[in-house]
């Protein structure tokens, strides 16, 4: 049976370009991808695209609707739909309400509800304020059972010193990490 990842998209609007292509390459790999947006991502259109056209692109590379609603992705624990979820791009909105347990949107109350079931949560850190306010948020995680890192750099250190950005490319090899408990290294490239 294929492994199931959930694959969430949060607001970072300007990695999308990115994120996308993970699908692809999870999919390509033979992992049954069920996508998943918060309402932002799902609703906005930005400069980066318009939001109907990343969800139909996002949809026919899955071959499942996105989940956005909190009562859409609330099942996903309780009927234990996927094996582990990757939040990619993760924001530091989103990265703060993991480390405080809240779970007011479809991508938290994933975690949430994946958590439940011991699986692995993945992220993918995309947020200009890593090094800054967001810093101890990340450090939670990186002490939490179940949460795992898309190794990430510095962003653009003259312009935003305090950004950071996963490296996209290595979220398949996150991914089978993860499954079997383990983060890939080096984290911090």
């Amino acid at each position: 049976m294929a492994l199931k990842a959930g694959f969430a998209l949060c607001g970072s609007f300007c990695t999308f370009h990115k994120a996308i292509p993970q699908i692809e390459e999870l999919k390509n790999a033979g992992i049954d991808v069920i996508p998943i947006m918060s309402a932002n991502a799902y609703e906005t259109d930005t400069r980066f695209g318009k939001a109907s056209e990343h969800i139909k692109k996002i949809e026919n590379i899955c071959g499942h609707k996105i989940i956005h609603t909190i009562t859409d992705a609330e099942p996903i624990g309780p009927k234990k739909l996927i094996d582990a979820l990757i939040i990619e791009p993760c924001t530091g909105n989103t990265i703060a309400k993991l480390a405080a347990g809240i779970a007011d949107t479809s991508v938290t109350l994933a975690a949430k509800s994946n958590l439940r079931n011991g699986n692995p949560v993945i992220i993918a850190v995309s947020t200009n304020d890593a090094l800054g306010n967001a810093a101890k948020n990340i450090g939670l995680l990186m002490n939490a059972k179940n949460i795992y890192f898309v190794p990430f750099r510095q962003d653009d250190c003259e312009h935003k010193p305090t950004s950071i950005v996963a490296d996209f490319s290595k979220t398949k090899d996150t991914f089978l990490q993860a499954i079997v408990g383990k983060q890939l290294q080096p984290m911090i490239l």
